[in-house]
């Protein structure tokens, strides 16, 4: 080949280099890394895309070349002279990626493996996903509960994630990592913060109508902050009720001191998701996919039944009734069986006093 064909090339593919890096580099693809695991994600990444604008910036110099030089006259009908193969050609154009795929999958698995190792102090949060929302429990604290991730920076946290009902997924982008969370399956999800701040954390598997509104937060603080906040919610948590593993949601308390039932049955609807999807004044929720709990007594009275009855009713078989502008099949079936039945009375309890307020204002 010519020395000026060469140029040509060279020429070319230093031009489709350079459009494919400025497309690459110019806009903000990704967001800023906030764990360890982004960051190596990351690496992987542009690893990988470096690699293909080597690949398309040699491919897209021969073809815009080929096009140029070797281009037919409109008139000419006759056969190209007859091409052999050229086994050196060959032989190149087989080693040569198999060089760079077996570099993608080398770095990849390593990425991979340093992504899931623990370290020794590892803190393990279990999360609970159900339609629509997500609920963190400590286990090292009493299993104190949030409905927000909070976590501290620089250590390495391990989530056990398990659904009450259908499959999740939980995806914080800034940590760019993301599992899906499978019925009757306990599955893992390991990360190492490396950035202060409230990142969105989200749910990324279709899960019904209410899916959009799945979404909470992560805040990762200061070590010191976090053993902090961690201690003033261990003090004012109620310890996990002893004959219940269904549920993460709490509802007794010490014996010096007591709730009421109205009281245990705020901290059910609170850390069971119900706000996420009602409305309720004495709860501070306003979701909307759902009824206005506030209007209970005038539900109760449009379906003819005792409103105790009806509020009871309508948690473990919602799909009985349904008030005229909602949806069928919305609500989770489950409540019956992952609630004992004293969670049960205490959240008909709150949601009857409630109604009842709001009803008599």
């Amino acid at each position: 080949m010519r020395k000026g064909s060469i140029a040509a090339l060279l020429g070319l593919a230093l031009i489709a280099g350079g459009v494919a890096t400025a497309v690459a580099l110019v806009p903000t693809w990704l967001p800023e890394d906030a764990s360890q695991q982004a960051g190596r994600i990351a690496f992987t990444f542009w690893f990988v895309i470096a690699i293909c604008i080597f690949i398309f910036a040699i491919v897209a110099a021969v073809l815009v070349y080929a096009v140029l030089k070797f281009r037919v006259r409109e008139d000419d009908f006759e056969d190209g002279p007859p091409v052999h193969g050229h086994t050196g050609l060959e032989i190149t154009w087989t080693i040569i990626p198999f060089i760079l795929v077996t570099s993608i999958a080398i770095v990849s698995a390593i990425v991979l493996s340093r992504n899931d190792a623990q370290a020794k102090d590892t803190l393990r949060i279990d999360v609970k996903a159900q339609q629509f929302s997500f609920t963190f429990s400590y286990p090292d604290a009493k299993n104190v509960t949030s409905p927000v991730l909070m976590l501290p920076k620089g250590r390495s946290v391990e989530l056990y994630m398990r659904s009450l009902d259908v499959i999740h997924s939980v995806f914080v982008p800034e940590f760019s990592v993301k599992e899906d969370i499978v019925p009757g399956l306990v599955t893992q999800l390991h990360v190492t913060p490396t950035r202060l701040g409230t990142f969105p954390l989200e749910c990324t598997e279709l899960c019904g109508l209410g899916h959009s509104l799945m979404r909470s937060q992560a805040v990762v603080m200061e070590p010191a902050a976090f053993d902090s906040w961690l201690h003033k919610q261990e003090k004012g948590a109620a310890p996990a009720p002893p004959s219940s593993t269904t549920s993460t949601s709490t509802t007794t308390t010490s014996s010096t001191t007591p709730i009421s039932p109205a009281q245990a049955g705020l901290m059910v609807f609170n850390q069971n998701g119900c706000s996420a999807c009602h409305t309720l004044s004495a709860a501070n929720a306003t979701g909307k996919v759902g009824p206005d709990l506030d209007n209970l007594v005038s539900y109760a009275r449009t379906a003819k039944q005792p409103l105790e009855s009806f509020v009871h009713h309508s948690i473990v078989d919602p799909d009985a009734y349904i008030q005229p502008g909602y949806s069928k099949g919305v609500m989770p079936t489950n409540f019956g069986q992952v609630l004992t039945k004293e969670q049960l009375d205490h959240l008909v309890t709150f949601l009857v006093q409630s109604a009842q307020k709001s009803g008599n204002k």
